[in-house]
């Protein structure tokens, strides 16, 4: 599930029910025997994290590739199996990095103490890639009047590096603490800093955000499209992320000591380099065939991410994230679900299968499919989409898509998920509480299933929820609940046989 997007996010009526009969229980449905295997390979250490951009995602492709020939998946990309996604990376080096004050000089680590974005954002103005100046402590970078703060009172930090923490103060009631802890409203409160027009703009996070945000921008950042040379001006402050514990730019005694100000005799220098390179990622796209002549044209779509977030600071001697939940969960299961359609009954529409690279990028793969499928866009009646389906409660499960999607395009298909599950001997308990475009965790907006619904089809996104262990390095294929997994495997299947079979689109008749 994406996490660089929610960050950068921040600076840049329903019909009634319908019911239906679902499908009778087969013998070949997902089986967590299958997912066991496939997922404990899927998330081995050799693909060193299945990062877009490297030789280890492309090899997780050629993986998943092998897997669909075996089972004589047709392949639907456009050269094989595989659709080409032009991306370029743009990889940031630091020159110099200071903290000059009263006490001397401390030289800071990329990547370990900071890191800046080279961009903001598609279609933003570019930041600077230098900054020097003096120091102004922001403290928490907030000025809200319903808690009656304004960190930028007095302070002018126009041309000045300023400095905000990451944190939220003490005093405030659950919900408003729950509100300014999300990634969203730190990045607005880095988006409010850089309106002020300082020189740079650092934002202080706690070691393990850090940690997160360090793994996004201080290796190779990647966008779509092929790296052209840049000829707009930088005329954005420098932009960076840097570790809170230990700093030198945090006043001595904060919190309790206040402090918001300027850094007596602190300055701040910044200088680093940019170098971008081209390069093609990989979609994987298969098709099963569907049993009607009339029908089988038209496609209910699957859809995973198989790229993770690669090499990482190590932790306890571990540096590779595997991602066994974030995404390997998804991508074996839709294998399995695909074995399952070769080896059983096939529905009267075909099903289409997409493994999206670039998802933890930006969604970027499937971007690219949605702007230039590989089938015509309008044949796709749904999308079931799965991203981290593998943890937490036995029989909780997170449906996200029949609320928040635009204009109730996605209720019907809901409904039908719902009476499938229903029917099940073991239904899940759906919790719907992410089904919508304003929770705070913007989960609508981060994965794949959002661009299918941009589109106007019909979606449902499902996930068993965040935990611990999301983009760490602890993230293992140990800690999966495969019987689980394979009874969501089995409700996906189940869905789209249904939905196969169903001689009408799944979509309220004022949106069809």
């Amino acid at each position: 599930m994406a996490l660089a997007l929610a960050l950068l996010g921040a600076m840049a009526c329903q019909p009634a029910a319908t019911t239906m009969s679902a499908p009778a229980p087969t013998s070949v449905g997902p089986t967590a025997s299958e997912l066991r295997t496939d997922l404990f390979a899927f998330a081995a250490d050799s693909f060193r994290g299945r990062e877009t951009g490297t030789p280890d995602a492309d090899r997780a492709a050629a993986w998943i590739v092998r897997r669909l020939q075996t089972l004589g998946v047709e392949p639907a990309g456009d050269s094989g199996y595989y659709q080409r996604v032009p991306m370029h990376s743009t990889r940031t080096t630091a020159k110099e990095i200071v903290v000059t004050n009263t006490s001397g000089k401390t030289t800071l680590s990329y990547g370990s103490d900071v890191a800046f974005l080279s961009a903001l954002g598609p279609g933003a103005p570019l930041p600077r890639l230098s900054a020097d100046a003096d120091v102004v402590f922001a403290g928490y970078g907030l000025a809200d009047p319903s808690i009656s703060r304004d960190d930028y009172a007095g302070l002018d930090v126009a041309g000045k590096v300023v400095v905000i923490a990451g944190l939220v103060p003490p005093g405030l009631d659950s919900a408003k603490r729950a509100q300014l802890e999300n990634p969203q409203s730190l990045f607005n409160r880095l988006g409010a800093a850089i309106g002020r027009q300082p020189a740079a703009v650092v934002l202080l996070l706690p070691d393990s955000i850090f940690s997160l945000a360090a793994g996004q921008f201080a290796g190779s950042q990647v966008d779509l499209g092929t790296a052209t040379k840049d000829e707009r001006p930088r005329t954005m402050p420098m932009v960076g992320v840097a570790r809170l514990s230990g700093s030198p730019l945090v006043p001595a005694g904060w919190p309790a000591s206040g402090g918001n100000g300027p850094l007596p005799g602190t300055r701040f220098a910044a200088s680093i380099d940019t170098q971008s390179r081209s390069f093609n990622g990989y979609n994987v796209v298969g098709i099963v065939r569907g049993s009607d002549p009339a029908l089988r044209n038209t496609y209910v779509a699957y859809g995973a991410h198989y790229d993770h977030i690669g090499i990482q600071p190590p932790v306890n001697g571990d540096s590779i994230a595997n991602g066994a939940d974030d995404d390997a969960s998804g991508s074996v299961t839709l294998l399995a679900i695909a074995r399952a359609f070769t080896q059983g009954p096939k529905p009267k529409r075909s099903l289409l299968f997409v493994w999206h690279v670039g998802e933890e990028k930006g969604l970027f793969g499937s971007q690219v499919f949605t702007d230039h499928p590989t089938v015509p866009l309008d044949s796709i009646v749904a999308q079931l989409n799965a991203d981290m389906i593998g943890r937490n409660g036995d029989d909780s499960l997170y449906i996200v898509g029949p609320g928040a999607a635009p204009n109730g395009q996605s209720a019907v298909l809901g409904a039908i998920i719902d009476s499938v599950n229903a029917a099940s001997s073991r239904p899940f308990t759906f919790d719907r509480e992410w089904d919508t475009t304003t929770h705070p965790e913007r989960i609508y907006y981060r994965s794949d299933h959002f661009n299918y619904a941009r589109k106007g089809i019909p979606i449902v996104f499902f996930t068993t929820g965040l935990h611990k262990q999301y983009h760490q390095v602890s993230d293992e294929a140990d800690l999966i609940n495969y019987d689980k997994l394979a009874r969501i495997g089995v409700l996906m299947y189940r869905s789209g046989m249904a939905l196969g079979d169903r001689l009408t689109r799944p979509k309220p008749s004022n949106v069809q």
